[in-house]
């Protein structure tokens, strides 16, 4: 078992040496045989996937090459076209010198990429603390995580979540380091996708102004540039496509999990009540907000950023099961939210308990557990999928043919992402933007009444005491 020292956490390797080849072995088999488990999740537990929404981007690139009109594509035998915004369509136009096979494997090295960034970005502040080795849990996590339903849809149909996901997780990490051009990646992720435009209103809400300037401003830049670069497209999609939402599909659909698709199917219409459904999604986007703005308050980031993500599913009127990658963050910021409790638990007890009295023997063991079994419980649900066993599509079928259980299963990810909106825990301290931060108390100087000079002078021991540390300050508003 890991020990407490110095408020570290000893690697559960100790016993191997640092560098032999033997921890080596150990290590790459274990990430060997979670990258066979996770094949063989994806095997009992995915959907046969042949990259149906890459051969329409791609077919709608070709068509487009050839002289068609971008948004009259229809894919043969289906009513399905090109969705995205013109943007998105320059950044897919080098696929049209490929086949769609050779295209959908592209996306699929790029997608595997950019979730190995944001593992990397997220996992490695943990591991640095706990002090493991950075590239271990990864190499870990990266296979756990491919095979949840949004990642193994992701990839499976050739859809780009992944990598909008690795531009908005940049400018997490460019906040983190305090970098001027923070919000860059979201802008560019809002031209490609118009979802990620909440982040622009998080970040005003949280007084973030210099990234939601340089967010809001990439985003307007590119689609303007892209508007003078392909005018007839521009105008077609912000003129009609954007508002047509049926070109996606019937909210009531079973992989659509957002709110409107729950409110759909409770009521078993095609398409959700719209005074209801504005109603509950304006209760979400103030809750989310809120909350995320106190989660920046308290110098958590990767939380704020999370329930943002989160929210944005939640409030769209169509959000796919592929969609939901930002369930990624969330178990890792309830891992995270389960070591931190455990070590503090520990350390309690190691100094004789609180307020003088001793913990109980089992206390440092059970503290974060409630955590911790969320995060499984997330993992599990999401690598299980238990919505399409009850997937029931009108008018054929009822959402209520299978009675209350069906229902609830059917709405399963729906109801999680409802719940970690309103409940991901926040980390105080532990993430905060633009970088540490160091405040300065100036120390109190006796003055003599009547000329209001010093009567001494404050010593460099009692300026130095005036300084404090990022951890204990929150982080400042921007």
């Amino acid at each position: 078992m890991p020990v407490i020292g110095r408020g570290r956490v000893s690697s559960p390797w100790k016993g191997l040496k640092t560098s032999g080849p033997l921890r080596i072995l150990v290590q790459l088999g274990i990430v060997a045989a979670v990258c066979y488990a996770s094949w063989q999740a994806i095997q009992n537990w995915g959907r046969p996937y042949d990259f149906f929404d890459m051969k329409i981007y791609h077919g709608a690139m070709v068509w487009w090459t050839q002289g068609g009109e971008l948004y009259d594509y229809i894919y043969p035998h289906i009513t399905l076209g090109f969705t995205y915004p013109p943007f998105a369509a320059l950044t897919m136009l080098p696929m049209a010198g490929l086949t769609a096979l050779q295209a959908a494997w592209v996306n699929v090295v790029f997608g595997l990429l950019a979730l190995t960034f944001v593992c990397a970005a997220l996992i490695a502040p943990i591991a640095r603390r706990q002090g493991w080795s950075r590239w271990w849990p990864v190499a870990l996590a990266v296979p756990a995580f491919a095979a949840i339903e949004p990642v193994r849809e992701s990839l499976g149909y050739g859809q780009v979540n992944l990598l909008l996901f690795a531009l908005i997780m940049a400018d997490l990490v460019a906040l983190r380091k305090g970098w001027r051009w923070a919000g860059v990646g979201i802008g560019l992720a809002t031209a490609i996708k118009l979802t990620p435009a909440l982040f622009i209103v998080y970040f005003l809400f949280s007084r973030q102004w210099r990234s939601a300037l340089i967010a809001a401003g990439t985003a307007l830049a590119v689609t303007v540039g892209t508007h003078l670069v392909v005018p007839e497209e521009s105008a077609t999609y912000w003129g009609s496509v954007m508002w047509n939402t049926e070109r996606v599909g019937a909210a009531d659909m079973t992989p659509n999990q957002s709110l409107a698709g729950l409110v759909a199917r409770l009521q078993d219409t095609a398409h959700a009540p719209g005074l209801l459904w504005i109603s509950f999604m304006l209760v979400m986007l103030a809750i989310g907000l809120s909350r995320a703005r106190t989660s920046h308050s308290e110098a958590d980031e990767l939380t704020a950023f999370t329930i943002v993500g989160l929210t944005s599913n939640v409030i769209s009127p169509i959000s796919w099961s592929h969609h939901l990658v930002w369930v990624i963050p969330a178990i890792i910021a309830l891992f995270d939210q389960a070591l931190r409790r455990r070590t503090a638990g520990r350390g309690i007890a190691a100094r004789g308990g609180m307020n003088g009295l001793r913990e109980p023997i089992w206390f440092p063991a059970l503290t974060g557990a409630r955590h911790a079994a969320a995060a499984v419980a997330l993992y599990v649900l999401f690598l299980v999928s238990p919505i399409w066993p009850y997937e029931h599509q009108l008018p054929a079928v009822s959402h209520w043919a299978d009675g209350v259980t069906g229902m609830l299963w059917e709405n399963s990810f729906a109801i999680a992402l409802i719940l970690l909106v309103a409940m991901l825990p926040y980390r105080p301290g532990a993430e905060p933007a633009f970088g540490p931060i160091t405040a300065v108390i100036v120390p109190s100087v006796r003055r003599n009444p009547l000329t209001r000079q010093p009567l001494t002078r404050p010593s460099a021991a009692g300026e130095a005491q005036g300084q404090l540390t990022h951890s204990s300050v929150p982080s400042a508003k921007r």
